[in-house]
């Protein structure tokens, strides 16, 4: 089988590079003609400005916020918007009971329910229902519907104590005189005024069903939110394991929600099938989004809630559930539109800022590689191409966007992606001045520059890694763009300035060692070997700049050689004179 060629492989490669920027624009021009898109990136909210949503906490008479539940409310809120991508939001507080959330652009409903939600998850006993939709629970999970809440306190003039203790959170003995009254007067259509987000956990509590058709009696709680610790949304599969095409979330306890889950499913389906008290309720701040009966007692603690959810709502409610329940319940108090904090000027002032850079990349290359430099300027503008196309199907597709710090990501990136230009062309011009010829030079500089190229990258990988991992914000954008054109420039020597430089390698000019090309041997003090003995390079002249770089690049048998050569000279001419 023939040998493939450099200049074969060179080829290839360029093809490979053809065909990958090809897909980022066939994937962007997809996206704006079937899903609005746009050929432009999203702008961050220094950038373009947003909405500006104030949270105020709900609060029981008497109870006050403490600031550390605060601050978890903001870490919670941070977590659920960064679930949808980095899109730089800013979340602070305000006053004693406020948060402020900052988002860029127009939130849609989605977002807004998955940021305000207090996503306080309850599992409770159904007690007693009217007109309740039952759904089949199996080893796989529970079915389910969406919306409701509780009721207001009952009339004083009832008893509201249990005349007898109850036993377990099935025991009709939490049904009083008062609570049965509050339940029969109970009216769904005033379901979200009865405040059911705040009720006690040890309580029971009266609420509707999503419809407003369907009341519920449930028990106190008895396996709370706090102890799941996943949650994914993705289609409801039957027991043959084929999808049914409905969404739903599966719910992954800890430990001790495991052991609680299976103490209740197991109390539960010892009441059969057809009971009430067989039912338990699935609540989410306070309304049952599912009420199903027990058909099998779930030991491993993984239940799945599926019902009428959308793909959308199936994965707000999941962030909500694995990013925990915020500590208290929060309510929308303001939502405005704020004006961008730097805005246009800014951008333009870092793309400026950016251009100066690459004019000078260039003037430097120009500089000190000649012709050479043409290299590195048209490898800096694929990696442009290819990087400004990856940012925008991120906007676009992963909900990033940019800042002026992911702005300042790319610029520096400049800097890195010349480096590797620098470290390859250095590797090949030691190797012409070793007495290599080119096509030659630029093969074995390629595999010494390659190791150096990829340590050197992978360093800035780990690191923007790691900033990404621990930041928040805008640093977080600052690492996701460095990261991003890290990896880009990796792609970018390998099908694209390696294989260039193996075509310039057999053209004649560049092969003739001009001095326009950047890689004349005799400007760059090229050392030839004969075998197993030295030459040292012609200098031309004493101050001549490639008689000091030959004399610099010795070796040190070169040196001892020349040394030699000269003591025997000197040895030759002392006997003349004597």
């Amino acid at each position: 089988m023939a040998r493939t060629t450099p200049v074969k492989k060179a080829w290839r490669s360029l093809a490979w590079l053809a065909v990958l920027i090809a897909a980022l624009i066939g994937i962007n021009g997809a996206g704006v003609a079937w899903a609005d898109w746009s050929w432009t990136p999203k702008l961050a909210l220094d950038l373009e400005g947003g909405t500006q949503i104030i949270l105020e906490a709900q609060l029981e008479d008497g109870q006050t916020v403490s600031g550390e539940q605060l601050a978890q409310a903001v870490s919670i809120i941070r977590q659920r918007v960064d679930a949808s991508g980095v899109s730089e939001a800013e979340i602070t507080t305000q006053g004693d009971r406020n948060v402020v959330v900052s988002i860029p652009g127009t939130p849609d409903d989605a977002t807004l329910q998955r940021i305000q939600s207090s996503a306080k998850l309850e599992f409770r006993p159904v007690l007693r229902t009217e007109a309740a939709t039952t759904a089949a629970v199996g080893d796989d999970g529970a079915t389910a519907t969406a919306t409701p809440t509780p009721t207001d306190s009952a009339s004083p003039s009832l008893e509201s104590t249990p005349t007898a203790s109850p036993t377990n959170a099935s025991d009709e003995s939490w049904i009083t005189p008062a609570l049965a009254d509050q339940y029969t007067n109970f009216d769904c259509a005033q379901l979200d005024a009865e405040g059911a987000n705040v009720a006690p956990a040890d309580e029971p509590l009266v609420t509707c069903d999503s419809t407003g058709t369907s009341k519920f009696i449930l028990g106190p709680t008895e396996v709370a939110g706090s102890t799941i610790s996943d949650a994914t949304s993705g289609l409801v599969m039957n027991s043959q394991g084929v999808s049914t095409g409905a969404w739903g979330v599966n719910i992954v306890f800890d430990s001790t929600g495991t052991e609680q889950f299976t103490d209740v499913t197991t109390r539960l389906y010892g009441y059969g099938v057809g009971v009430v008290q067989n039912q338990f309720a699935i609540v989410l701040d306070g309304r049952v989004i599912s009420a199903p009966s027990t058909n099998a007692i779930i030991t491993d603690g993984k239940p799945q809630i599926s019902g009428s959810f959308t793909q959308e709502e199936a994965k707000t409610l999941a962030d909500q559930l694995k990013f925990g329940a915020l500590p208290i319940g929060f309510e929308v108090q303001s939502s405005e539109v704020i004006s961008a904090t730097l805005g246009s000027s800014q951008l333009q002032s870092g793309l400026i800022a950016g251009l100066i850079g690459l004019i000078l990349v260039f003037i430097y290359s120009f500089f000190q590689y000649r012709l050479l430099g043409m290299v590195t300027v048209a490898s800096l503008v694929v990696a442009a191409v290819i990087t400004y196309f990856v940012l925008v199907i991120m906007s676009w597709r992963e909900g990033y966007r940019l800042s002026l710090a992911g702005v300042a990501g790319v610029i520096v990136a400049i800097g890195f992606t010349a480096d590797s230009f620098i470290v390859y062309f250095e590797r090949i011009r030691d190797e012409l001045r070793d007495g290599r010829a080119l096509v030659s030079a630029v093969e074995a500089g390629w595999k010494r520059a390659l190791r150096t190229v990829v340590a050197a990258k992978g360093i800035n990988l780990l690191s923007a890694v790691v900033l990404f991992i621990l930041a928040v914000g805008n640093v977080r954008g600052f690492a996701l763009t460095l990261g991003v054109t890290t990896i880009i420039d990796v792609i970018v020597v390998v099908l694209f300035t390696h294989p260039v430089l193996q075509l310039l390698a057999t053209n004649k000019f560049f092969s003739s060692g001009h001095k326009a090309t950047g890689l004349d041997p005799n400007g760059l003090g090229a050392v030839y070997r004969g075998r197993a003995q030295f030459r040292t390079p012609t200098l031309v002249g004493a101050k001549s700049g490639a008689g000091k770089e030959a004399l610099r690049r010795q070796t040190i048998a070169e040196r001892k050689a020349a040394e030699r050569a000269g003591t025997s000279t000197d040895s030759n001419v002392d006997g003349k004179d004597s």
